[in-house]
């Protein structure tokens, strides 16, 4: 997610360091810098105009406060702007869903076709079953028969409820229907998938206008894929002057390093990001926090995000108690190696654990192939499942003839089996550091994680 971006950030902050002072001259030469970033990450230029008069007006002639360097000087400065234009400083009322109606609470969805409609009320649902909400969801999209079909499986996936709807019925009625269903159902939540078109045009703003003031639902939310570029101020623009839009949810996130709808959309509508789609799991939607996009953008990271993935995805007893193996000094075997990979792969995998975690502690960030890591860490649980049980706890068994028919039975190499065997060694035993002084020297050991760029996978390396 907007990695270029973050790539040339922090190269920008980079020459910025040894300087005592932020002149005219190296402000001049850093502003270009920002300014060609942004472009090239597809960040309108109207919208890259203003944001860089305003860094310029900050930046320029600033002292270095106390035991900063310019370049920390400049990435506070970087840092306020940039969470001023995807949203300004978090506001829980503006961006969480507004449910405070008489039930149903109807939330609307527009945008235009490809950009994750569908997907994104799949994702709805499942975010607000997960609440305690009972969902209903409902499509008036008619002219793409597969469309109602799709609707209904993320539906049932997501464990709310459906509405079935056929090509025939014209969407006013499929939406009253609905409503009315709604009502007689106690149902918390009407959420209502509109068509899209593969551009803007009149018949389906008029349609959709329609429905709107049909329905008059409490949450419009406009639907735009963050890969849409510089088209996203277009139609951000169109959708927002046909409808009182209350929100955005920005899609596809993960799917460009560039992705500068994000950057845009915010300033054309006027309106918060409430969700971004960050996978394409149903799971993959997260609230909307204009600081932590800001820290990502900026190489700092998402930290906090991280944690509450991990709270939310992880088996906190099992880690609880695997902690208390480790720490009671009982050992790590290849039954613990594998589920440390399963509780990375619940919380998105190595591209969501990278993308949240700050650029310094992974030395060349940028250039880790996560999709190789992927692919590593699964051939690394395909050859732990050829395994024994016998084996996995007391691998020191796994001699040569053990090894041929592991991997055999994982259909790879005796090699990729010596590799596996190696990368749980080290594993092993940085899990020992837990026992004689915990995560200090574990961290200690590992050089603050800067050589886990050489662990994704690379030569002997481990595979996340």
């Amino acid at each position: 997610m907007l990695d270029n971006l973050s790539s040339r950030f922090s190269q920008i902050l980079k020459t910025m360091r040894g300087q005592a002072r932020l002149t005219e001259e190296n402000t001049a030469e850093m502003l270009r810098e920002v300014r060609m970033a942004l472009l090239e990450a597809d960040v309108a230029l109207p919208v890259v105009r203003e944001f860089v008069a305003k860094i310029k007006e900050q930046a320029l002639g600033a002292e270095v406060v106390g035991s900063l360097t310019p370049g920390q000087e400049l990435v506070g400065i970087v840092h306020r702007e940039m969470v001023a234009l995807v949203g300004g400083e978090y506001n829980a009322k503006a961006v969480e869903l507004n449910l405070a109606t008489q039930p149903p609470a109807i939330v609307l969805m527009a945008g235009l076709q490809g950009a994750g409609k569908t997907t994104t009320v799949g994702k709805l649902a499942k975010y607000l079953t997960a609440q305690k909400k009972k969902v209903l969801t409902v499509s008036c999209d008619v002219y793409r028969p597969a469309a109602i079909l799709q609707l209904k499986n993320v539906t049932e996936q997501a464990g709310a409820e459906f509405f079935g709807s056929t090509p025939d019925q014209k969407p006013v009625d499929i939406a009253t229907a609905a409503v009315d269903y709604a009502k007689k159902h106690y149902i918390d939540v009407l959420l209502v998938d509109t068509a899209g078109r593969l551009g803007i045009d009149e018949v389906m703003m008029n349609e959709i206008s329609t429905l709107h003031s049909t329905l008059k639902p409490i949450e419009t939310l406009f639907v735009i894929d963050a890969m849409a570029g510089q088209d996203a101020v277009n139609t951000a623009k169109a959708f927002n002057d046909a409808l009182p839009l209350t929100g955005v949810v920005l899609t596809k996130l993960d799917g460009d390093s560039r992705g500068g709808a994000a950057l845009s959309v915010r300033h054309v509508t006027g309106k918060p990001i409430k969700f971004v789609g960050v996978s394409e799991k149903l799971t993959g939607l997260e609230p909307f926090h204009p600081d932590r996009m800001a820290q990502r953008i900026l190489g700092m990271g998402d930290v906090l995000s991280l944690v509450e993935e991990a709270h939310k995805n992880v088996d906190m007893q099992k880690a609880e108690q695997f902690a208390k193996k480790i720490k009671s000094g009982k050992g790590f075997d290849l039954n613990d190696f594998k589920e440390q990979l399963g509780q990375m792969r619940s919380m998105g995998g190595v591209a969501s654990l990278m993308d949240k975690l700050p650029a310094q502690m992974i030395q060349g960030k940028a250039n880790i192939d996560t999709d190789a890591a992927e692919k590593t860490m699964r051939r690394t649980e395909g050859i732990i499942n050829s395994m024994t049980p016998q084996e996995r706890v007391k691998p020191e068994l796994i001699k040569a003839s053990r090894k041929r028919r592991i991997a055999e039975g994982a259909g790879l190499s005796v090699q990729e089996v010596n590799k596996v065997l190696k990368q749980y060694e080290q594993m092993r035993d940085m899990m020992k550091k837990f026992q004689g002084g915990g995560m200090a020297k574990m961290m200690k050991m590992m050089g603050g994680m800067k050589g886990l760029k050489n662990m994704m996978g690379g030569k002997g390396g481990m595979p996340f």
